[in-house]
């Protein structure tokens, strides 16, 4: 354990829950609220940008930290989670003497032996490691890379930083400590599960220091896209890959927020924003598992070079979107996925009590809400903002937003949805997500997408469920087929005077007329 780094950071901690305890929790005792109340957004400001700074300065896991608490909306105020959304990996490089010592210890051997060219001066630097660009001697080596159906010399080399793991290990001790620190303060405690929280990012720390799992998941993503050629996965260079070094393909290209540069190559951005989300989809609702840190320098669109490919046309370059670093990726388990697709086809078909009903699958509602007032309150949403693009919905009337509040003052105001801990970098991949696709294209609407994705996912939950849909329907007709054509006004006729006779019999064909319509309407839709 580094002791000074383990001191800093939690003297960093202790102090910001200070000032919480006594601005937020102390002062209102006191009678003090309104003090409180009118300071409250700069001082969670300052600590953010002060946590910001410090992450910097720091790099190491904390810069994942930040990352990781951008996305806790439903623990953290608004506030702090704004100022950390853009936080990325803006540490400075590490010595190239300390990277080459890393990169010979891996391979064996001096990088002479490996890369006809290695450049000292870093592609990029992150804060587990940086990334420079090479090229592979020929003698020999390229029938290894060629083995891999990856006939290419052009690569980039990530190499971990010296010390990491001890970085790492010092960082979460650190993280324990503040972890058991509020998981004594109820609010938080209610609504998450902090030691679990601290533990799945552990887990995906450790794949992430792994570059033979970082390889092995880019090759499982380029196998789930094999055949689309609008999309584009660097291959993996096994030869020169160790589990703290990475070789992989260049592919680098037009920077995906570098939209001048889109635009001047005849690509229409908002076919990037569209071609981006689709491929979310996919992902996300198919495959089960998905690119869970598509920030900028980890998206590209890159342009084949006149002539080589033939279908190539003169009203639009044939592009492809181009995934890099898979170090953290997302796996959907089945039973989170039925929930997802639940919840997909509950917005694209304005159904509010299935979108309630997708809420409950994936563990994001607390023992007490209110369901009734959710669907309520999902049904307005659906009424006053559906079909509006990202532009119109930036500019939603203050007015409208204040009687939407106020009408749903006490849903808001209980606030009863959590994060599960195993949805977190899902929730993370689809908030960046949905930046990304704005900036690309303003007037991005994402309706036009979930709609027709909808009802492809309905149409394949109805082929999947033909057989018990069939069973059910088979024993209506059963019903139907033993139930006496006069039964009800024989009995009616004996005993006019007899209400529960009649009542059972009118409910009897109360409940088969209800089961004949909703099978009809099963099969119909079917």
């Amino acid at each position: 354990m580094i002791r000074h780094r383990y001191r800093r950071i939690i003297f960093f901690s202790a102090r910001t829950l200070i000032g919480f305890i006594y601005w937020d929790l102390f002062l209102p005792w006191m009678g003090l609220r309104g003090w409180s109340r009118r300071t409250r957004v700069v001082r969670i400001r300052r600590s953010a940008v002060a946590f910001r700074k410090l992450a910097v300065q720091m790099g190491g896991v904390l810069i994942k930290v930040g990352q990781f608490l951008s996305t806790r909306v439903d623990v953290l105020p608004k506030e702090f989670t704004d100022e950390l959304k853009g936080l990325q990996d803006e540490v400075p490089a590490e010595r190239f003497a300390d990277i080459r010592k890393i990169a010979e210890l891996e391979y064996g051997c001096r990088l002479e032996e490996k890369f006809e060219y290695f450049n000292p001066q870093p592609l990029a630097a992150a804060s587990l490691g940086q990334v420079h660009q090479a090229r592979i001697r020929q003698d020999g080596a390229q029938n290894t890379v060629a083995q891999n159906g990856c006939n290419v010399t052009d690569v980039v080399v990530k190499i971990q930083r010296p010390n990491i793991q001890q970085i790492i290990d010092t960082d979460l001790a650190a993280l324990r400590t503040v972890g058991e620190w509020l998981r004594r303060y109820p609010p938080i405690r209610r609504r998450a599960d902090v030691p679990a929280l601290i533990a799945e990012f552990a887990g995906i720390l450790a794949e992430e220091v792994d570059y033979l799992a970082e390889g092995r998941n880019a090759e499982l993503f380029a196998e789930n896209f094999r055949g689309n050629p609008g999309i584009r996965v660097p291959c993996v260079i096994w030869s020169h890959t160790t589990k703290r070094a990475l070789t992989l393909e260049n592919v680098l290209a037009i920077k995906i927020t570098d939209y001048e540069a889109i635009s001047n190559s005849g690509i229409s951005r908002a076919k990037v924003a569209s071609r981006l989300l689709d491929t979310y989809m996919k992902q996300i609702f198919e495959d089960g598992f998905f690119h869970a840190d598509p920030h900028p320098g980890n998206l590209f669109v890159y342009l084949p070079p006149p002539g080589a490919n033939p279908k190539q046309n003169e009203q639009e370059p044939n592009w492809q979107l181009t995934f890099v670093d898979f170090g953290m990726v997302g796996h959907i388990p089945t039973n989170t996925r039925d929930g997802m697709r639940e919840m997909l086809i509950g917005v694209g078909t304005q159904d509010a009590a299935r979108v309630v009903k997708s809420y409950q699958m994936l563990g994001l509602l607390l023992p007490n809400a209110d369901l009734q007032l959710l669907e309520k309150a999902e049904a307005r949403v659906f009424e006053r903002f559906w079909g509006k693009n990202m532009m119109e919905l930036s500019q939603v009337s203050p007015e409208e937003v204040r009687q939407f509040t106020g009408e749903f003052r006490e849903l808001l105001y209980n606030m009863p949805f959590q994060i599960p801990q195993d949805f977190i970098f899902l929730a993370r991949t689809v908030g960046i997500l949905s930046g990304m696709c704005t900036g690309l294209d303003p007037k991005f609407n994402v309706w036009e997408h979930i709609a027709p994705y909808a009802t492809k996912l309905i149409a394949e939950e109805a082929w999947t469920n033909r057989d018990a849909w069939f069973a059910e329907l088979v024993t209506v007709l059963k019903t139907l087929a033993g139930l006496p054509a006069s039964g009800c006004i024989s009995t009616m006729a004996r005993d006019a005077s007899a209400p529960l006779g009649r009542h059972r019999c009118l409910a009897s064909r109360a409940r088969l007329a209800s089961a004949i319509s909703t099978e009809t309407a099963r099969w119909t839709w079917w």
